[in-house]
């Protein structure tokens, strides 16, 4: 990659994907110029204030209402509400100027390609030579926009397609123009994996490209299936969701909340413009979208779509879904198939399609037929889209929120059974797949040494696929580099003197054997490596402590049994920090509970952005257990020493238990107090994530790791914070901003955050605060609301309070 560097871009556009990609940008640091056009005339309120058309605020009122839109959007599109002051808004006349000295120039009007080529006349006037200059564009050909376009310009000029929302949707499809430079290519390839965090593919140009094109496809696919299977639109969302890897929205959900008339316009696109597409007919729409689209039922946007919220006569929401027959709503009905159930037990999703297509209901036909037509269609799309298989397998996982890519899924059933679908539906499979089987090639994927290849259709064979030098893959390398395996975790060796310990429980929760093999690989690591990494790749990292054991052994009443498995985490978290060798925790996704509090004890936090971390506990109606309540106390009087307000500084650190407070990112999780500034880092791309913790473990093992002194020196505040705290809780349940059983568990806390009863402050060793929290947990698991909370819990994943 060449030596370019991105300090300052300019985006075209501020609507919701212009304002979306600012907002990215601000993310990774990155100085943001964000331009829109001048309003033609003033709204009510500018009027009222006696503002004309040339006052500044009214200039720069669309991209500046744009913006803030964006901000106040949930889920949000920055990391951390102050990054937005990265982005400085203007507008196409009186600041189109300023883009000589931005390094990108990103265009994101709207996808008409008239507009698009005034906005780059534009802008070529003020653009400084070897800038780069690209167009977010979700399917007009590239090679059109940079017609007529100085040479410099083409060369540094192609498409680059962030799918929205920006922040979330891990795409990025570079699409070259005739004659975008090579080096283009490579640096915007590189810069989108590493600094942007995306899954970078560079795809041809082509309608809709790749994601959009395999995406619309399979979409269409379930529109026609619909009615000719006559399913319902809620069979179609749970047959078509997370049992298959895919996102919980699954598909009509999806289409409500990116709109119809998008989805339209893109299948429209294709229609028009692949008229050699063997499934041509496939993207003509059917009667009910069109219905849809004469009523204006684009989904959230409009209010209602395939769904829609009500409120019923006694003030009560409820969603109700369309009737495709019919063409009304009504109530929703359950959805529930012989063959999904058989999948209960099956964790891996990848294992579960073997199942799924040999069903004998109506569920076992649907996958029979959708895997059937995907795979041929597929198939077909290499080497007009791409020469790469993987590539589409890429777009389609971070694109669609796909776990497994069509050439993956197709390779989990079998290539052989796969061909015997698509007979099976008519289709015919394009003739290089037959060529890999007779070439005695069995698989589109295998690994070697840790790495994936894939099929190469010129060569015929197996080739390393591009790009991951920088990553670690526990998948590719668990059985080859397994040191210790239970029923709990994973220890491989990551190489270089390092292990890594990766959960392996039900949603990575942290009973016994989690603990027992965390323990274990501290003990190798400790005998015969240099470091310990604790990471895994599942969709969450964990969502903290087994409630579930926690519960039988609390109606049992088996007290003595649940104060030794409280104990023995505690124990193992204490380990975590006083080990002979450098810890480091990799967490990302949901990292709650018992999760929190294991990062909180490495000796360093390599985060990804998307961490949703915090101490939850409260929730269940117990207090953090596993030496969290004790951390937070100690994080407290760390800052003591710094001149803050004591009793302040307490009470913020204790209101983030109180109020189970959980970051939306990993850059709030420093606000929260539960990742350290100095100490613990964030990486942007997941997929660097274990690699990044392995480097950072080595890092301290060369630099003279030595073990810990166990602290004695943690400062509590003891009657002078306990007081306060019991004033404010009174307060609030007398308020009844809380409940009675919330009132006791505050109650607990503070005795825990303030040291207990001491007289005056004191120094005090954190075991005697670990003491003080097992103590305070076991009191409050002989309360029937605790028990109905973590019942509560258990049944419905959600928080009761009493």
């Amino acid at each position: 990659m060449s030596k370019r560097r991105i300090k300052k871009v300019a985006v075209i556009g501020s609507g919701i994907m212009g304002s979306g990609i600012a907002c990215h940008f601000a993310n990774i640091g990155v100085e943001v110029l964000l331009l829109d056009i001048v309003p033609k005339e003033l709204n009510d309120a500018e009027k009222k204030r006696g503002l004309t058309l040339e006052d500044k605020s009214v200039r720069n009122r669309l991209v500046n209402d744009s913006l803030q839109q964006a901000l106040k959007s949930k889920p949000s599109p920055i990391y951390h509400q102050k990054f937005a002051d990265r982005i400085t808004t203007g507008n196409m006349e009186d600041d189109i100027s300023k883009v000589a000295n931005v390094d990108w120039i990103i265009e994101v009007v709207v996808e008409r390609l008239d507009i698009k080529k005034q906005v780059f006349e534009k802008l070529d006037k003020y653009r400084t030579p070897g800038t780069l200059i690209t167009s977010n564009t979700s399917g007009i050909p590239i090679k059109f926009m940079s017609e007529g376009r100085n040479e410099d310009f083409q060369k540094h000029f192609c498409g680059t397609h962030f799918f929205n929302p920006a922040r979330y949707l891990n795409l990025f499809e570079i699409i070259p123009g005739p004659k975008t430079s090579q080096d283009t290519l490579d640096f915007l390839n590189g810069y989108g994996e590493q600094f942007l965090g995306k899954t970078a593919v560079v795809a041809k140009d082509t309608p809709a490209f790749i994601g959009n094109r395999i995406g619309i496809f399979s979409i269409m696919s379930l529109f026609h299936a619909v009615k000719a299977m006559d399913l319902t639109i809620e069979e179609v969302d749970k047959l078509t969701g997370l049992v298959i890897g895919r996102p919980k929205s699954a598909t009509f959900r999806t289409v409500d909340v990116v709109g119809l008339d998008t989805l339209v316009h893109v299948a429209n696109g294709i229609a028009d413009n692949c008229k050699e597409d063997e499934r041509l007919e496939l993207f003509k729409l059917p009667d009910f979208i069109n219905t849809m689209m004469d009523n204006k039922w684009l989904g959230s946007k409009t209010g209602q779509g395939f769904y829609k919220k009500v409120v019923d006569d006694d003030g009560k929401k409820e969603i109700l879904s369309l009737d495709l027959n019919t063409m009304e709503y009504r109530k929703n009905k359950r959805a529930k198939f012989d063959t999904l159930e058989k999948t209960k037990p099956i964790d891996k999703v990848i294992d579960r399609f073997e199942v799924l297509i040999n069903g004998k209901d109506k569920a076992g036909e649907f996958y029979r037929k959708t895997f059937g037509a995907l795979f041929a269609y597929v198939s077909h799309r290499i080497p007009e889209i791409t020469d790469d298989l993987y590539k589409i397998d890429d777009a389609m996982k971070a694109g669609f929120g796909w776990e497994h890519g069509p050439f993956q899924i197709w390779d989990a059933i079998g290539v052989e059974k796969g061909l015997e679908l698509i007979k099976a539906e008519n289709f015919e499979v394009a003739s290089w797949v037959s060529d890999m089987l007779d070439s005695g090639v069995s698989s589109f994927y295998t690994v070697k040494d840790g790495a994936t290849y894939a099929y190469d259709i010129p060569t015929k064979k197996h080739e390393k696929v591009p790009g991951q030098d920088a990553f670690i893959i526990l998948d590719n390398i668990r059985k080859s580099k397994e040191v210790f395996k239970n029923t709990g975790v994973v220890v491989e060796d990551l190489g270089d003197g390092i292990l890594n310990c990766e959960f392996q429980s039900k949603m990575n929760t942290i009973g016994g054997d989690v603990l027992a093999g965390l323990n274990k690989a501290i003990d190798l690591a400790e005998k015969d490596f240099e470091g310990l990494v604790i990471g895994n790749q599942a969709s969450n990292f964990s969502v903290g402590a087994n409630i579930g054991m926690i519960f039988m052994m609390a109606v049992e009443q088996e007290y003595e049994e649940l104060n030794g498995a409280i104990k023995y985490f505690q124990d193992t978290m204490m380990r975590m920090r006083y080990s002979a060798i450098p810890t480091v925790s990799a967490p990302h996704g949901m990292s709650l509970g018992g999760a929190c509090e294991l990062s909180m004890h490495a000796d360093k936090v390599v985060a990804a952005a998307e961490t949703y971390m915090g101490l939850v506990e409260f929730g269940v109606g117990v207090i953090p257990g596993g030496g969290g309540s004790k951390e937070m106390a100690l994080r407290a009087a760390d800052t003591f020493r710094k001149g803050d307000v004591e009793l302040n500084t307490l009470q913020e650190y204790f209101l983030t238990i109180g109020m189970a407070k959980v970051s939306t990112s990993a850059y709030e999780a420093f606000d929260l107090g539960v990742l350290q500034k100095g100490k613990d880092i964030v990486v942007v791309n997941k997929h660097r994530q274990i690699a990044t913790a392995k480097a950072h473990a080595r890092l301290m093992a060369d630099a003279g790791y030595t073990q810990p002194v166990k602290r004695k020196d943690v400062k509590v505040l003891g009657k002078q914070a306990l007081g306060m705290f019991l004033v404010g809780t009174d307060s609030m349940e007398a308020s009844h901003y809380i409940s009675e059983h919330d009132h006791k568990i505050a109650n607990k806390l503070a005795y825990v955050m303030a040291g207990g009863d001491l007289s005056e402050p004191t120094e005090v060793s954190e075991q005697y605060l670990l003491d003080l929290e097992r103590e305070a947990f076991l009191s409050l698991c002989t309360e029937r609301k605790t028990l109905e909370r973590i019942q509560h819990m258990l049944k419905t994943g959600k928080p009761l309070r009493n």
